[in-house]
């Protein structure tokens, strides 16, 4: 059964066909009406602190040359888990996290970031 989650409000949700409804739009939230929801491999339970992006890319430093978790995580197609990085901000603070990169599996590609202040 394919689980989703809302980047927007954490909601988890399932849909057996991925459509809505009886359309053929992508599975949108019914909590917080967000547009488009990430299907999950395994249900995913983030920590309390953890905060969703739903974008191509961040700042985020603390990986191997040649390994930068989001590259890896789009051109694979796998999810990386656990990954200890540093975010830096806007205001050019930088700020220990851990990061969990899901690929989405549609036709548009994209990555959502799940991350949790270490």
């Amino acid at each position: 059964m394919p689980y989703f989650i809302c980047p927007n409000c954490k909601e988890r949700s399932i849909d057996h066909d991925r459509q809505e409804g009886l359309t053929r739009q992508a599975v949108a939230c019914h909590r917080c009406g967000f547009g488009f929801l990430f299907e999950l491999i395994d249900d995913y339970y983030p920590a309390p602190g953890t905060g969703f992006v739903a974008m191509d890319s961040l700042e985020l430093n603390g990986y191997e040359d040649g390994k930068n978790p989001a590259a890896l995580a789009l051109e694979w197609g796998v999810r990386r888990l656990g990954e200890k990085l540093e975010l830096r901000t806007r205001a050019g603070q930088r700020k220990p996290v851990t990061a969990d990169f899901f690929p989405a599996y549609d036709d548009d590609g994209g990555l959502m970031i799940a991350i949790t202040p270490r």
